[in-house]
């Protein structure tokens, strides 16, 4: 097996209605004396994967063929990637900050100086403001919810947010507008039953390259779904779809607003089901009729042709299913133009059946735990901030009073939590598991943050990074493999994690660190009691499932025991909606609605007005132009071998050598006016920095230029601009204008 030349793997063709085969991949370097049952780490997929072990050691992994999400199949960072546990400089000690560098200390004074630190600021009027955390999509569920007690009840800080605010803020802000709460309608199973499937922005080939094998898989059997993909560049999916649709990227909203015009006008919405289920249509009609064929060709830079055939596709088929990931999340108006793709599953029906569904993708193994349990500055078990009901019940569950959870306004969001703390009112901010010195927008800016002497820097990772060098305490953390826990993929299926290795030196997981700094702040409830009594993962996960009890995603079905039995368990069922009653009843919903052009938070009595009952909203708004217009247009991406920084991957052997360095992806045309030429090194330059690296010639759409994100050395965000989704707030990475030039020798 050879993930690298052949990354998707031999294809086992299937008929619409059937099961997905099994297929059995493995890759171990020495037989293992046991198999430890765990779930990929490196993308969204959930790939049911276990670990093998031979003598203590990590030796293989195989896919599980009994998993509903995979059947058996890995991807190559499935394959791969588990060695990057086996490096060498793992982080085994606490470090800490003496003069310009960092030595390796106790965990007792390196806890000791940032529980110091944080005292010092609890004890001073508002210190809960002086408190900002920033962590990851790649923890565990109870990991989540003890940082989230930790953050909301324990310290009553509202500046709480993760690194899932880059790849899917947008998701989760889709979902609530359209649905009243976070949670993804449709399975993957859908794919085995649709007859279209809608990839909106999605790579999912290089993304979610098992989620890719079973689509191709289909392709490849009798009856086969049509595919629209929409997407600047030449990827594998836009190679395989039937219409593919290379738009200028921050366009859309128009598009979407296009497309629904014509599923208006054609006759190909269903009157009945959207008269019962939603509300809104009066309003989308009068907005998207706007946007007639040539308007929507000339702002997207499409032909009006191939629209049309886009929208036949959209509007014909019977069972649809959607995908949406970056190319809308990253982009300009993100959270419009993906809530017009619900819009477009509402005015067809295409919900809550088998084959028709839209999944709002997450880019991070974890992304959907830190929404669900509060670690992203939501409100747990996702309760509405500006409910006071859902406060109240949080408060009791916690033994704690209503006023110590910060609910006076929305949560902080992670780019106001950066400009807190270069502002200087944010004095602590402590960084789990994630890069930001190379994965935030305008880097430069960052390392000016991370620089302030003012602010007390505690980051936490398996290996040193760009970022641990800002970090005044830098603490080691146990990884996937070497600690248990659960977590939920991009379609709710839960997995449990086991412990198969310990972890190098004196590391810890994440769970006891956070456990550990708790104890040594003596949290204490109302009654004089410890705020938080869970002690291992196990207890902590049964913490988290009362704390979701009753809530849309509640847990408390799906214990330890039965995903030992079971594998992967979807909380929800296997699609939601099904009944067509959504999650809008004002009592129960997680947000009373945004405006989407400004983000301007609506009321709750504006909400009751509406008196949903049950139905969905469909919503518009009209296309703005986007900032930073032409002489060319960055986007920036994946690529399949690695994941966010190279932390892990670039550490791996096969992974690295797949992919050891940046690039920049350009048209041809758009080379040859440059006076480039294939292989040439170019400069990439925007109003905030600059990168070197050579080019590869594509097909991707003329005037844009893609460079993958992944590369701390020649880093694709000193060029990208620190704007955000006004509903999301999710940076626009799509959106750099650069100039480019070739590099004399």
């Amino acid at each position: 097996m050879d993930r690298i030349e052949d990354p998707w793997g031999a294809r086992t063709p299937y008929a619409p209605g059937s099961p997905w085969p099994e297929r059995a991949d493995e890759h171990t370097v020495e037989e293992p004396d046991r198999w430890v049952p765990s779930a990929s780490l490196l993308h969204s997929n959930g790939d049911a994967i276990d670990i093998g072990v031979r003598g203590g050691r990590m030796v293989g992994v195989r896919g599980r063929v009994t998993d509903r999400v995979n059947r058996g199949r890995l991807d190559p960072k499935d394959v791969y990637g588990w060695q990057a546990n086996l490096s060498s400089d793992r982080l085994t000690r606490p470090l800490v900050r003496r003069g310009d560098r960092l030595a390796e200390t106790t965990w007792d004074e390196a806890m000791g100086r940032i529980v110091a630190r944080a005292k010092e600021l609890s004890a001073k009027p508002g210190g809960w403001g002086r408190f900002g955390f920033y962590t990851t999509g790649q923890l565990f569920a109870e990991e989540y919810y003890t940082l989230g007690v930790i953050g909301k009840a324990g310290l009553g800080t509202p500046h709480m947010d993760g690194n899932t605010r880059l790849c899917t803020a947008t998701s989760a802000s889709a979902l609530k507008a359209s649905f009243g709460t976070d949670g993804q309608p449709a399975s993957y199973t859908d794919v085995d039953h649709c007859d279209a499937i809608a990839l909106w922005g999605h790579n999912v080939a290089e993304t979610q390259a098992v989620l890719w094998m079973r689509m191709l898989d289909r392709r490849r059997g009798p009856n086969p779904p049509a595919m629209l993909a929409v997407d600047p560049r030449p990827t594998p999916v836009a190679r395989e779809a039937d219409v593919h649709l290379p738009i200028r990227p921050g366009t859309n909203l128009a598009l979407m607003n296009g497309l629904l015009r014509l599923i208006l006008r054609r006759g190909w919405a269903d009157d009945d089901y959207v008269a019962a289920h939603t509300l809104g249509r009066e309003e989308l009609e009068r907005v998207v009729d706007a946007y007639p064929l040539d308007r929507v060709s000339e702002i997207c830079g499409l032909e009006r042709a191939d629209v049309e055939r886009a929208a036949e596709l959209l509007g014909t088929s019977r069972r649809l299913l959607s995908t949406v990931l970056q190319g809308f999340y990253q982009s300009h108006q993100a959270t419009a133009a993906a809530v017009a793709v619900n819009n477009l599953h509402l005015l067809r029906g295409m919900i809550g059946r088998p084959g028709a569904g839209v999944l709002q993708m997450n880019g991070q193994p974890t992304a959907q735990n830190t929404r669900e349990t509060g670690a992203d500055g939501d409100l747990p078990g996702f309760r509405n901030w500006d409910n006071q009901e859902h406060v109240r019940e949080l408060a009791e569950l916690w033994n704690v009073d209503m006023g110590t959870i910060p609910h006076w306004s929305p949560p902080t969001h992670a780019m106001q939590i950066w400009r807190y703390a270069e502002q200087g009112s944010i004095k602590l901010l402590w960084i789990s598991g994630t890069n930001p010195a190379v994965s935030l927008p305008d880097l430069a800016r960052i390392r000016r943050i991370l620089s302030q002497p003012d602010l007390f820097v505690v980051t936490q990772d398996i290996f040193r990074t760009e970022t641990t060098e800002f970090a005044d305490v830098v603490l080691p953390a146990a990884t996937w493999g070497e600690k248990t826990g659960t977590f939920t993929n991009a379609d709710r299926t839960v997995h449990l994690s086991g412990k198969a290795v310990d972890p190098p030196g004196e590391a810890r997981s994440d769970l006891d660190i956070f456990l550990d700094f708790a104890r040594r702040m003596d949290f204490r409830d109302r009654d004089g009691g410890p705020l938080i009594t869970w002690t291992d993962p196990e207890s902590a996960y049964e913490a988290w499932q009362r704390c979701s009890a009753g809530r849309p995603c509640d847990y408390t079905a799906i214990g330890y025991e039965r995903l030992r039995a079971e594998g992967g368990v979807q909380w929800g069922g296997e699609r939601l909606y099904t009944d067509g009653v959504f999650n809008t009843d004002s009592d129960y919903c997680e947000t009373y609605g945004q405006d989407l052009t400004t983000g301007a938070e609506l009321t709750a009595e504006s909400h009751r007005a509406k008196r949903p009952d049950g139905r969905a909203f469909l919503l518009a708004a009209h296309f703005r132009p986007p900032p930073e217009e032409y002489p060319l247009r960055l986007v920036t991406g994946r690529s399949i071998y690695q994941f966010h920084t190279r932390t892990k991957t670039g550490r791996v052997p096969e992974l690295d050598a797949a992919a050891p360095q940046v690039w920049v992806e350009v048209n041809p045309a758009d080379a040859k006016a440059h006076g480039i030429g294939d292989g040439e090194k170019v400069r990439v330059e925007s109003e905030r920095g600059a990168i070197e690296a050579p080019v590869r010639l594509a097909d991707i759409r003329p005037g844009t230029v893609f460079v993958p994100f992944h590369y701390a050395d020649q880093a694709a965000n000193e060029l990208t601009l620190t704007t955000w989704d006004p509903v999301s707030k999710q940076p626009m990475f799509k959106l750099a204008a650069v100039r480019l030039s070739r590099i004399e020798h």
